[in-house]
């Protein structure tokens, strides 16, 4: 069944949905003709654009634009050919601006850009087996100075309905003592936290904000606002520049750490379908390590385009915890530099894994 469901979340494809929005007053004249159109592109293909005009309009010009970005004009309906190798993977949204006759009408539709990259079915070994807190409802898990730094929930518990309360904690990860603790609010749901310039980053659920404390005395420093409005907070990793954050979508934002906006975002895409629910993130080697929210599984992603180049199934590590009514899904993704090897856990398991990747 765990086999199934990773295949499941490799292969699964969405649909297309398009739509039409011509300008009011030309309504229905021009529409972008889908003859040669098809629901999915990949980055090495080229789209063909040109328009349906079934009044025989006379065309001065077109101008195209995809994401509301201009990608080229044309004289009358000359067609136009675009070349899709440096977009975002994710849905392309086109428009067309159709000037005729002396006044201009858009017309729209959209397509979707997919990875062209089949993933990797990545092999794994242990290495060691760490004791963990049982009542860690894990969320972030970073190393910093050979010191654990880990994010909690206040979850409610699958089994006994025990709420905990969301936490920051420095972890000696040989023993799961915790040496230092700063517990939330209990209504603050805690979410994913990285370090970057002796700063930790730490983010929450659905309280629109998030906070910045001093990463030796883990004294609380910044609240910032989310730049969106209605969003949630999922993971968090750093690039050494910018933090990188999930939202429980297929993006993965990148945020300015001086004031927490918006850089950039990246779609997570296999082959054939974007990924949602990206969780726990850590920054390895250049790609981003992600927890897929109830996949046991990590997908390791190319953070220019989005595209999931591997998938590690750690489904087994669940059958190696203790069982007990409140255990929950794999979460939480550490690398030791100096090991070179990546910790794992999950929301109330009483172990921890370090695992070595094998291709």
């Amino acid at each position: 069944m765990k086999t199934h469901n990773l295949l499941t979340f490799i292969l699964l494809g969405t649909a297309l949905v398009s739509c039409n929005d011509d300008k009011k007053g030309a309504e229905n004249l021009f529409s972008i003709d889908s003859t040669g159109l098809k629901e999915q592109y990949q980055p090495q293909e080229t789209l063909s654009l040109a328009l349906k005009n079934p009044e025989n309009k006379t065309i001065d010009s077109i101008i195209y634009y995809i994401n509301d970005k201009k990608v080229g004009a044309v004289k009358g309906n000359t067609k136009l050919d675009f070349a899709f190798a440096e977009q975002k993977l994710g849905y392309q949204n086109i428009k067309a601006l159709v000037y005729f006759e002396g006044e201009n009408s858009e017309t729209t539709t959209r397509v979707e850009l997919v990875s062209d990259i089949q993933p990797k079915l990545l092999k794994y070994t242990i290495v060691n087996t760490y004791p963990h807190d049982l009542k860690a409802y894990t969320q972030g898990l970073e190393f910093y100075r050979d010191t654990l730094i880990e994010s909690t929930g206040n979850g409610a518990g699958n089994g006994t309905g025990l709420r905990g309360i969301s936490s920051l904690r420095k972890t000696d990860y040989k023993t799961g003592k915790v040496h230092k603790i700063v517990e939330l609010p209990q209504n603050v749901f805690g979410e994913g936290c990285t370090i970057l310039n002796n700063k930790v980053y730490q983010i929450t659920y659905q309280n629109g904000e998030a906070y910045v404390y001093n990463a030796d005395t883990f004294k609380k420093e910044k609240t910032f606002p989310y730049f969106k409005t209605n969003m949630e907070g999922w993971g968090m990793t750093n690039d050494g520049k910018n933090l990188l954050m999930s939202d429980g979508t297929e993006k993965i934002w990148f945020v300015n750490p001086a004031d927490f906006k918006e850089v950039d975002y990246i779609n997570v895409y296999t082959a054939s379908s974007k990924i949602k629910a990206v969780n726990e993130m850590e920054w390895i080697d250049g790609k981003i390590y992600a927890n897929i929210y109830t996949m046991d599984a990590i997908a390791v992603i190319n953070p220019k385009n989005g595209a999931v180049e591997a998938v590690i199934n750690l489904s087994d590590l669940k059958a190696k915890v203790t069982q007990h009514p409140d255990i929950d899904v794999l979460n939480g993704i550490a690398y030791n530099p100096k090991t070179k090897t990546i910790f794992v856990t999950g929301k109330n398991w009483d172990k921890m894994f370090e695992i070595k990747i094998t291709e």
